[in-house]
C-alpha cells in the first residue's frame, strides 16, 4: 500500500476494515501521529483528546473483529476518522462558538450531525475551530489560536469552517463537517483546495436551524462527501426546517462524464453584480473549467449578474442589528472579550430602526427570488467560489475592513438564501502564489445528487491533482500566536452552546 493510512479515503478505510488488511486502531495511530506533526503549525483542532480517540478506535476494532460494525440505515462509518465544527454540539464537549465571550457549560445532547456520526461508529477525532460567532471568513478567533492554511502557513484557511477546511487539506482523516450561512463551507474549501457541498436547506438536519443555515461535508474527494451526505441526511425530528426523509442515490456518482453532460444547459456567472472584482487568475481557472464541461457536450452560456448592492446592504444591516442585540445584551466584561473586529462590525447596527431591520430582512426574499429566476433556464450554474485568492492569516477577511465585511461572498450567499445546493471543487492554482482556486457548481433546489454528479464529472475531467501539502519540519519564519490562556490541545470540561449566534 503506497498511501499512509491517514491519507486513505473513507471508502478505502472501510474496505480495509472489512478485509482485515488493517484495523481502526492502526488508522487512529496513523492519524494521531500526523496530527502531532501538523497541529503545532496549523491549529485546526479544538477539544482534541488522543486517549479518547484511541478508546473509540479500540471499540471499533473489536466490532470489526466480530463482524458487527455499527450501522444505521444500512450505512457504516465505523472507525473512520471524522471531525465536527465546534458549533455543532456534541454531548459533553465544549461549544464556545469561537468566542471568548461565551459562558461555558455542558452540552446536554448531540446536535443531529453529531448524533448521525455516532450512530454509525465514526471515529470522532476532535472539534474544529471557527471565528467569533461564525461571523468571519477567517481562522481568526478570540477563543481559539489562529488557524492557518496548510498550503501556505502565512495564509488564511477561510471560514467560518476554518479548522475543518485546514484539517481536510492537511489530511486529518477523510471526513469533516462544517456549517454554512453565506459561504462558510465553500470559501474554506476553495482556499484549502478541498471539496464541499452546501446542500439544499433542510437536507441535513441541524440544530439550531434558521434561514440559510446548513451543515455540509468537507472532504478531499466527491465520493467521500457523498458517503457523508448519505449518513448526515438521515432524518431528525429536532430540525423543524428539515426536508422529508428521502432515499436518494448518494453513492451513484460514476456516470461517464460525456453521457452525463451531453445536452446539459449550464450558466456561467462571472460577474456577481457587487463585491470584489474577480482576479484574473481566478477568472481564467473558472473559464477553463467551463470549457471542459463544454468539450464534454454541455451547452455553456453566460449568466448576467442577478444580485445587487441593495440586497447585500440590506442583509448586512439585518445581520449587524441582530448581532448587536445579542452582543450588547452581554455583561460589559463579556462584551470586551468579543473579537474587536466583530464588535466594531456589530456596533454598526446600534442606531438602526425597526424599519431598517424589516427592510434588511426583506432582502433575503429578494435575493432568493432573484437567484431562483436567474437559474431557472439552466440545469446548473458555474461561477468562482471567491473572487480572490487567500489572504494573510491574521486578517479577519479579504478586505480586513469591518465597514466592507461581505465583499467576498457575492457568489456564495445567493444560494443560501435560495436554498439551492452548491458545491466547491478545486479548479486550478494561482500562478504567482500557487494557492488553490475554487469552482462553484450550483443546482436547482433539492438536486443535491445532481450537483454531486456534476462535481464528480469535473473531478474526472480535470485530471490528477497536485500532491497534498506536507507538514513542515520547522516553523521557520512563520510566527505562531502562542496564547498562554488558549493551549494547543484542550482536555476540556463539558460546556453548552449558550448563545443564539453561531453560524
Amino acid at each position: 500500500m503506497s498511501a499512509a493510512l491517514h491519507e486513505l479515503s473513507a471508502q478505502a478505510l472501510l474496505a480495509g476494515y472489512r478485509s482485515h488488511a488493517f484495523s481502526p486502531l492502526e488508522v487512529a495511530h496513523s492519524v494521531l501521529a500526523h496530527v502531532e506533526r501538523w497541529e503545532p503549525h496549523l491549529r485546526a483542532l479544538y477539544a482534541f483528546d488522543a486517549d479518547a480517540v484511541l478508546a473509540q478506535a479500540r471499540a471499533s476494532e473489536t466490532r470489526w473483529m466480530k463482524g458487527a460494525p455499527l450501522t444505521a440505515g444500512g450505512l457504516t462509518l465505523d472507525g473512520v476518522p471524522a471531525t465536527l465544527k465546534e458549533n455543532i454540539a456534541s454531548r459533553g464537549t465544549p461549544v464556545p462558538l469561537g468566542t471568548a465571550a461565551t459562558e461555558l457549560a455542558p452540552a446536554l445532547e448531540d446536535a443531529p450531525p453529531a448524533a448521525r456520526l455516532r450512530e454509525v461508529g465514526a471515529l470522532l477525532l476532535a472539534k474544529t475551530t471557527m471565528p467569533d460567532y461564525g461571523m468571519l471568513s477567517s481562522g481568526l478567533s478570540s477563543f481559539h489560536p489562529l488557524t492557518r492554511n496548510p498550503w501556505d502557513l502565512r495564509k488564511n484557511p477561510g471560514g467560518s469552517s476554518a479548522g475543518a477546511g485546514a484539517a481536510a487539506a492537511a489530511g486529518y482523516g477523510p471526513l469533516h463537517v462544517g456549517t454554512d450561512i453565506g459561504g462558510s463551507v465553500r470559501l474554506p474549501a476553495a482556499w484549502c483546495g478541498i471539496f464541499t457541498l452546501k446542500p439544499s436547506l433542510g437536507r441535513i438536519p441541524i440544530k439550531p436551524a434558521f434561514a440559510g443555515r446548513v451543515a455540509g461535508p468537507m472532504t478531499r474527494t466527491v465520493s467521500d462527501a457523498a458517503l457523508l451526505m448519505a449518513v448526515l441526511s438521515r432524518p431528525d425530528w429536532r430540525d423543524a426546517m428539515s426536508l422529508p426523509a428521502q432515499e436518494l442515490p448518494w453513492l451513484d456518482l460514476d456516470v461517464e462524464p460525456q453521457a452525463l453532460l451531453r445536452g446539459k444547459r449550464i450558466g456561467l456567472l462571472m460577474d456577481a453584480g457587487w463585491g470584489l472584482p474577480v482576479q484574473a487568475e481566478t477568472a481564467a481557472a473558472v473559464q477553463a473549467a467551463a470549457r471542459l464541461f463544454e468539450q464534454a457536450g454541455a451547452c455553456v452560456q453566460p449568466l448576467p449578474a442577478f444580485s445587487t448592492r441593495a440586497m447585500i446592504d440590506g442583509l448586512d444591516r439585518f445581520w449587524r442589528l441582530r448581532s448587536w442585540l445579542d452582543i450588547s445584551a452581554l455583561p460589559p466584561e463579556r462584551q470586551a472579550r468579543v473579537l474587536p473586529y466583530i464588535r466594531e462590525w456589530a456596533a454598526g447596527g446600534a442606531g438602526l430602526s425597526a424599519a431598517d431591520l424589516y427592510q434588511g430582512y426583506s432582502q433575503m426574499a429578494a435575493l432568493r427570488d432573484a437567484a431562483v429566476a436567474a437559474c431557472q433556464p439552466f440545469d446548473y450554474v458555474l461561477s468562482p467560489v471567491s473572487p480572490v485568492a487567500s489572504f494573510p492569516a491574521e486578517w479577519a477577511g479579504p478586505t480586513n475592513d469591518p465597514a466592507r465585511p461581505l465583499e467576498h461572498i457575492a457568489f456564495t450567499l445567493p444560494y443560501n438564501m435560495s436554498e439551492q445546493p452548491a458545491a466547491s471543487i478545486n479548479c486550478g492554482w494561482g500562478a504567482t502564489d500557487g494557492l488553490p482556486i475554487g469552482l462553484q457548481i450550483a443546482g436547482r433546489r433539492f438536486d443535491d445528487v445532481g450537483v454531486l454528479r456534476m462535481a464528480r464529472a469535473f473531478e474526472q475531467l480535470r485530471g490528477p491533482q497536485r500532491d497534498w501539502p506536507q507538514a513542515p519540519q520547522a516553523l521557520g519564519d512563520v510566527v505562531v500566536d502562542d496564547e498562554d490562556d488558549v493551549p494547543l490541545i484542550r482536555r476540556s470540561k463539558p460546556m453548552a452552546n449558550r448563545g443564539r449566534l453561531g453560524y
